[in-house]
C-alpha cells in the first residue's frame, strides 16, 4: 500500500471498482492505483486503493454489512462556477441525489461537498456582514450559485 493513511469507504453492492474509475475520471491528477480479490467465507469482497487529486481513497467493496452516510463526504472545493458545475452535473446524474448547501449524494450514495473557492472567501470574510449575507444566501441553494451569492452580498 503507497499510503499508510486512507479514508475507506464501505461498498455493499459490488460497484466499487466501477465508483474508483468514475471518481478518477471527473478529478484532475486521479487515479486507480491497487485492486486487490478477496475471497473469504462470506464470498468475494475487493479493495480498491486509489487517489482523487493526490489524496488517497480506498473502497473495501465487502457486503451489506455497513451502509454509507452522510456523515462521512468528499469535500471538492472547484477553482470555478464551472468546475462547481461540471462536478455537480456529473455526480448527481443517473440516480445521484441533490441537497442543500452544495451537498449532494452520487448513484452510489457516496455523500460530497463541492462548492467554489469564492464561497470559502465569502462566508469567511473577516467583514461579519458579507459573511453572514454569503452564509444566509448559500443556505437557500441546492448547487452552490456563486454569482447569486455575490449578488446577495451587495445587496
Amino acid at each position: 500500500m503507497s499510503n499508510s493513511i486512507r479514508t475507506c469507504l464501505w461498498f455493499q453492492d459490488g460497484k466499487g471498482r466501477e465508483a474508483a474509475a468514475f471518481y478518477c475520471s471527473l478529478i484532475d491528477g486521479s487515479r486507480v492505483e491497487e485492486t486487490f480479490t478477496i475471497d473469504n467465507e462470506h464470498g468475494t469482497s475487493w479493495l480498491i486503493n486509489f487517489s482523487l487529486g493526490g489524496v488517497p481513497y480506498q473502497i473495501l467493496d465487502a457486503g451489506p454489512y455497513f451502509t454509507l452516510t452522510e456523515a462521512v463526504s468528499i469535500s471538492v472545493e472547484t477553482v470555478d462556477q464551472a468546475e462547481t458545475d461540471r462536478l455537480w452535473n456529473a455526480l448527481t446524474a443517473d440516480g445521484g441525489e441533490e441537497s442543500h448547501c452544495g451537498w449532494l449524494k452520487d448513484r452510489y450514495g457516496v455523500s460530497w461537498q463541492i462548492f467554489p473557492k469564492k464561497l470559502t472567501e465569502l462566508t469567511l470574510n473577516a467583514d461579519k456582514k458579507v459573511a453572514g449575507r454569503a452564509m444566509a444566501a448559500m443556505m437557500k441553494q441546492m448547487k452552490i450559485d456563486i454569482a447569486e451569492i455575490e449578488a446577495a452580498v451587495k445587496a
